[in-house]
This record gives structure tokens, C-alpha cells and sequence, in this order.
């Protein structure tokens, strides 16, 4: 299962986020919010107006969710 995790510049739940998945040894791609209309695009389609948000596989949530990175461990 591949991990998307999509955030911006000085965002303490991005940092929290992936510091969590780092800890827990899970692989993930990073993008930059700021710097890829396609993906801004696509995480406001998903409903999104902040970062941290993250994809992995099916599901997908906003915010520092240290409960849905536990259950991709």
C-alpha cells in the first residue's frame, strides 16, 4: 500500500505526521502543497481546506491522526 502524505511549509501537523510515520518505519511520498496545482486540486476535491492530508490506499484523512497511521503499521 503506497502513503501520500500532502502537506505545506511550517505546518506543525505535517511535521507531527510525518514524524509519525518515519517512527513507525512506514515508507511514504511527500508533496508540497504549495508547489503542485495538481495535487491542490485533488485534495480539494476530496473535501480538504488544510494540510496535513494523507492517502493510504483507500482511505484518507486530514490532520495528525496517530490512530489511522497505527493501523497502516
Amino acid at each position: 500500500m503506497s502513503i501520500i502524505a500532502y502537506s505545506k511549509p511550517a505546518c506543525v501537523q505535517c511535521a507531527a505526521t510525518t514524524g509519525a510515520l518515519d517512527a513507525r518505519g512506514l515508507a511514504y511520498h511527500l508533496i508540497d502543497l504549495t508547489k503542485d496545482d495538481a495535487a491542490m486540486e485533488m485534495v480539494t476535491s476530496l473535501g480538504y481546506r488544510q494540510a496535513q492530508v494523507v492517502a493510504a490506499g483507500e482511505a484518507h484523512w486530514v490532520g495528525f491522526r496517530p490512530d489511522m497511521i497505527g493501523r497502516r503499521a
